[in-house]
């Protein structure tokens, strides 16, 4: 069952109008946030757009004409990094600091696998207007959004090419 999972997802750049209802979007997001952080510290926060605010903010990821297929797009997460976090282990302060790209890519990867197992397809955007952003949620300039996840239902004539990757021999050695 995980390997379908892990096999159907891809990056849909090809979406229905079908709204995603707020209780789906609203658990994928759950899911997402089960995702491990470094100290725990779960430097994220997310918000969800969909319905009318969807469509207004569309333009924030489309900079220099980019991403063109997001105006099918029915919702987007938007993920935000927050400070880094700090605890003491003894007499050794440990932060989260370094870590925090990490955790923020292990939160997308849980976020768009939650995604596709509620039959919602998904789209990694890197490319974003991070001040545009900023301005939409009401929150200060200069605050970090480094990744921003496009969802939605598949048209159904949305092309599924073949996953292509490496031979899995040149990628993985077992070393013991």
């Amino acid at each position: 069952m995980i390997e379908g999972l892990f096999n159907a997802r891809r990056s849909t750049r090809d979406y229905s109008q079908k709204q995603i209802p707020d209780e789906v979007l609203t658990e994928i997001c759950r899911l997402a946030t089960l995702a491990p952080s470094a100290i725990n510290a779960q430097p994220w926060k997310l918000y969800a757009v969909t319905g009318d605010r969807a469509k207004e903010f569309i333009p924030l990821v489309q900079t220099g004409g980019a991403n063109g297929w997001a105006n099918g797009a029915t919702a987007f997460v938007v993920i935000q990094s927050l400070p880094p976090h700090a605890i003491m282990r003894g007499e050794r302060r440990v932060t989260n600091e370094p870590f925090i790209p990490n955790d923020i890519g292990i939160l997308t990867a849980y976020l768009t696998l939650a995604a596709e197992n509620k039959g919602v397809q998904s789209c990694i955007i890197g490319l974003r207007d991070e001040d545009g952003i900023a301005d939409f949620l009401n929150l200060p300039k200069g605050t970090p959004f480094p990744l921003v996840v496009a969802l939605g239902y598949a048209s159904e004539d949305c092309p599924v090419p073949p996953k292509r990757r490496r031979d899995f021999d040149k990628v993985f050695s077992l070393i013991k």
